[in-house]
């Protein structure tokens, strides 16, 4: 039987014909949510009607009503899409996505960065930044049922409110909800001191409302007689930001001036330093507490006039003037909402969101031109260059749109990239050049020895994506070859002294002759042969031969074959087509019964996915010496055909690189997609030609096709 919709259809009634029919489908719907008393969870049309008093659009609130979790009990499931269409549905379906997110623990209130990124997080990851409004409506709805909650949820809630909930609330510039969400949370984490605020500001209410009204009326005539145009009302306190400053300042809420405060709005900046002297001649003013933010506007250009008066009763009250054009930005701008409450850095993207939504919010009509127009600017263009990340510790990790397992395990640490061997993407083995996305947990499989890839810098087989991790592998590699140049460079030197009999040598003084810095540099630079063996034969007075030695006729190695399998040589050995392995990757046999030993690339989606039993045939191989060339699949993309096949087909042929096969696949809009299977030695001279086919005209996109 299905409930009675009436109560909340009066609920809804001030919409237009069309819209108010809408919203009756929509709590038809929800009416066929089965009863249950013991629910006591935030409700659909609860949460709408959170958010009818911010005048928010039809989108929003048949969202608000159509995401209440209890849905999942109806059956059928309602076509949500079908009935209200995509916009409806994106919304509903991120707003779900944020009541069921569980990301953030109690340990992150003293991890500012950890905070900071998980709000960044909520935000990339909703489609329509109108789902995050909806989600602050449900935490206002869920902190009135709290008391029915354990002491231990209490907390956590309440906490995770004011590091996560109400900062966004702040940075959107939802000052309602934002105050709202601060004094309900408060509550809950110190009750005594909420009540102790709340009853101080109950007696003396009258008599601060008294104050602030005689303070309006004298400033308002005196005004009116300059002919001064003035919008002048006081501003609520409330107590989480009383509490805030009682803390900071070390004072009792009877020593707090800014307990009464007053905004005058005027139309011109001329305007503001008049009402500015007209305050100053009539009250005692506190020549301490006065700031000019409109000639000296803070960092995020912040401005505002702002003084603190005495008024005849002792009684202090801070003034703030201003034009409408500066209340503005700080009502919309990042000033308010962000960098001035917050202090992080100013980003154009939250500002165009925050100004998007705040004009949304504070339209008095429901205009269906202005709300279309609107909701075209909500598609969430917030932090849509980044990822974040967990680690199985539950760790954010904030990385670059594209990043790899790899890119995540050197932001981790640099020696766990140095490490890294594979990688889990929520239990699931990937290969390290998977593209990561928000939300997922990644675990790091490490060695316990060992450095990185060369191919791990060549960015056209895309295992890094920062550039940090990039510099770090680099790094790595110059570290190792001026260890290596430094070996070398004392094996030279030892050999040369022992030639000549000298038992020790003074490496400072060498070091000077030679000019570099110190010993280390010295034998890296004879080991490089920036310093050859003659160079210090003269230096030791080693007499030069003036015949060379007569060569020694050695016996032609034995070629060895392009595969060694556990150290053994011309084992039967195939290359496998699904990865197409090639000198220069990490490869690993697997035992056939057809084809003897068939070789994968380490990162081969067949090999990653093996079950426990086939594991068992995997065997380790590495390359030989013998030089061999690899059949290689590239894609190019084009955006226009004329001479691609002629100008691809010239760069292989300079390289000597032979086309196995082409398939060229025309489109309507003249883009084209060239497919070629080409024979390559390695994967040096695969990226060298891959880099010479990226720089010719029209091509958009080159790579190895996997």
């Amino acid at each position: 039987m299905q409930k009675n919709t009436e109560p909340n259809k009066q609920l809804f009634s001030g919409f237009s014909v069309p819209d108010t029919a809408q919203i009756n489908r929509a709590l038809a719907i929800v009416a066929q949510i089965p009863e249950d008393p013991h629910y006591y969870r935030p409700k659909g049309v609860e949460v709408a009607a959170v958010l009818l008093n911010l005048n928010i659009d039809l989108d929003t609130i048949l969202a608000a009503i159509l995401s209440d979790p209890r849905l999942a009990q109806v059956t059928p499931k309602p076509d949500i899409k079908a009935q209200f269409g995509d916009t409806v549905t994106t919304l509903v379906d991120d707003v779900n996505w944020l009541n069921k997110l569980t990301v953030y623990s109690l340990e992150m209130t003293d991890q500012p960065n950890q905070t900071e990124t998980l709000r960044r997080m909520l935000l990339s990851m909703t489609r329509d930044v109108r789902a995050v409004l909806i989600k602050l409506a449900y935490r206002v709805q869920r902190l009135k049922v709290l008391p029915r909650e354990s002491y231990e949820l209490r907390r956590f809630i309440a906490q995770e409110t004011l590091d996560i909930y109400a900062p966004i609330a702040n940075r959107m510039g939802i000052h309602q909800l934002k105050w709202e969400l601060e004094d309900m949370a408060f509550r809950y984490l110190d009750p005594q001191a909420y009540l102790y605020i709340a009853k101080s500001l109950t007696d003396n209410r009258v008599q601060r409302e008294n104050c602030i009204n005689n303070f309006i009326a004298l400033l308002q005539e005196k005004l009116a007689e300059e002919s001064i145009v003035a919008d002048i009302y006081g501003r609520p306190k409330h107590i989480y930001s009383i509490w805030k400053k009682m803390r900071r300042k070390q004072l009792d809420i009877d020593e707090l001036y800014d307990l009464l405060a007053v905004r005058v709005i005027v139309d011109n900046l001329t305007a503001c330093y008049a009402t500015l002297g007209m305050v100053h001649s009539l009250w005692q003013t506190v020549p301490k507490e006065f700031d000019d933010y409109i000639a000296n506007p803070k960092e995020n250009g912040y401005q505002s006039l702002h003084t603190v008066i005495i008024d005849a009763d002792g009684n202090r009250i801070e003034v703030q003037i201003r034009t409408q054009q500066m209340h503005d930005f700080a009502e919309l701008g990042v000033a308010a909402h962000w960098s001035y409450k917050e202090g992080g850095k100013h980003d154009t993207a939250i500002e165009k969101n925050i100004a998007s939504l705040r004009k949304l919010l504070d339209e008095t009509g429901r205009k269906e031109d202005s709300d279309e127009v609107l909701a075209e600017n909500f598609r969430s263009e917030l932090f849509n260059d980044r990822v974040y990340v967990l680690t199985p510790a539950g760790k954010l990790i904030d990385l670059v749109k594209g990043s790899t397992p790899l890119d995540f395990a050197y932001a981790i640490h640099t020696e766990v990239g140095h490490r890294c061997r594979g990688a889990k993407i929520n239990g699931r083995i990937v290969p390290l050049t998977y593209p990561l996305k928000s939300g997922e947990q990644v675990t790091i499989l490490t060695a316990k020895d060992g450095g990185p890839n060369h191919n791990w810098i060549d960015l056209n087989l895309g295992y890094l994506k920062t550039s940090a991790a990039i510099s770090k592998v680099k790094s790595w590699f110059k570290n190792q070859q001026q260890a290596q140049n430094m070996a070398a460079g004392k094996a030279i030197l030892d050999k040369e002294t022992q030639r000549m009999g000298v038992k020790m040598v003074d490496l400072a003084e060498l070091a000077k002759h030679y000019h570099q810095p110190d010993a280390d540099h010295l034998l890296e630079a004879i080991g490089r042969s920036d310093i050859s063996s003659r160079q210090l034969a003269a230096f030791f007075k080693i007499p030069e031969l003036d015949t060379p030695p007569v060569p020694v006729k050695r016996e032609k190695p034995l070629a060895k074959s392009v595969i060694t399998v556990d150290g053994v040589h011309n084992v039967l050995t195939s290359m496998a087509q699904c990865c197409s392995p090639m000198q220069g990757n990490d490869i690993i046999g697997y035992i056939s019964h057809k084809k003897g030993i068939t070789i994968h690339r380490k990162d081969c989606e067949n090999i990653l996915q093996l079950s426990p039993e086939k594991q068992n045939q995997l065997i380790s191989v590495s390359w030989g010496d013998k030089k061999a060339s690899y059949a290689v699949p590239i894609v190019i993309h084009a955006f226009n055909t004329q001479n691609l096949l002629n100008d691809v087909s010239q760069i292989l042929a300079q390289a000597k690189i032979h086309i196995a096969s082409a398939a060229l696949d025309t489109h309507p809009d003249f883009s084209a997609q060239l497919n070629l299977t080409i024979q390559v030695e390695n994967t040096d001279q695969l990226s060298q030609v891959l880099n010479k086919i990226s720089q010719l005209p029209n091509i958009l996109d080159v790579k190895r096709k996997t």
